[in-house]
């Protein structure tokens, strides 16, 4: 696991590295980390608290039962050190262990078979889903990226998260867990997607309760390769958003491929998926400047 926080990341590699994301980050970015945040100690559970077996957490939903019993244990610890540190920063709303299966690790999942689905479908269809490079974008509490390290441990998967105080959760997860195939990027989209370190790097880019899909794909479509993946987890009912970002989409080298129904315990039952082929190279000047994309969707 790794860690790089704001504008250090991009001038510390060189451009002959920047294939190579998981390689060199150990000893100088954790160094430079712990000098930017001096000020900011991570959330450790309520005094005396203690994080509980995982071998009573519920594995009763279908999304988890092809999972190893390590995999399950990794899932647990998530989900109750997730609850433990949401008593003193805003993580989630959910407060409830089962919901949080249901409602976060459960609809992560259920990312998985369109995605791969599609991507043998029209990005690699000679060789199944193996070593696959995976961006979570606005990333959050690890959601949905942090599950699919998890369900994936043959991914290398980058969490991509601009607030610091979720980063230090990140970085907490990701070494109780042991996960060896996380990095965790703490910087905006729109300066990542303008680096040479990770423009157009990863096989798959996948958001979840982010932002609309206009600002989404300027968001995420930068840092796909050409022939890769854009994932959007949307609601029950996304079509006029994904119509208005039709403009959006194809100004970053894309187009939509399809609008797939995953069961869901959210509150209307069902979520879309909207799976997009990135089939040019995105135009040098997106993403625009930081914060931009929000103010003046395309």
């Amino acid at each position: 696991m790794s860690i790089a926080h704001g504008r250090l990341a991009v001038p510390a590699f060189s451009a002959s590295s920047h294939r190579h994301p998981f390689r060199l980050r150990h000893g100088r970015f954790l160094t430079a980390v712990a000098k930017q945040t001096t000020k900011a100690t991570p959330c450790p559970p309520e005094d005396g608290a203690q994080i509980s077996s995982p071998s009573s957490t519920s594995f009763s939903f279908p999304a988890l039962h092809s999972l190893s019993s390590n995999q399950k244990d990794q899932i647990s610890l998530y989900v109750r050190t997730l609850l433990q540190w949401n008593q003193r920063m805003n993580l989630t709303a959910v407060t409830e262990e089962r919901e949080v299966m249901s409602r976060h690790v459960e609809d992560s999942l259920a990312i998985l078979p369109p995605l791969r689905r599609s991507y043998l479908a029209h990005c690699c269809s000679s060789s199944p889903c193996d070593g696959l490079n995976v961006v979570d974008v606005g990333s959050g509490a690890g959601l949905p990226g942090l599950i699919l390290a998890i369900a994936c441990p043959n991914w290398k998967v980058t969490l991509l998260e601009s607030m610091k105080k979720r980063c230090l959760f990140l970085e907490h997860i990701v070494a109780l867990t042991g996960l060896s195939n996380v990095q965790i990027l703490c910087e905006r989209a729109e300066n990542v997607g303008q680096s040479i370190d990770y423009r157009e790097l990863f096989d798959v880019a996948v958001a979840r309760a982010v932002a609309e899909m206009r600002t989404l794909a300027e968001y995420c479509l930068p840092l796909v390769r050409v022939g890769g993946l854009f994932i959007a987890a949307k609601g029950s009912d996304p079509q006029e958003e994904v119509k208005s970002a039709g403009k959006a989409i194809q100004l970053m080298g894309a187009s939509i491929i399809e609008l797939c129904t995953v069961e869901s315990h959210s509150p209307k039952g069902q979520r879309t998926t909207v799976i997009c082929l990135k089939d040019r190279a995105t135009p040098k000047r997106f993403p625009r400047h930081p914060g931009i994309p929000t103010k003046s969707p395309l």
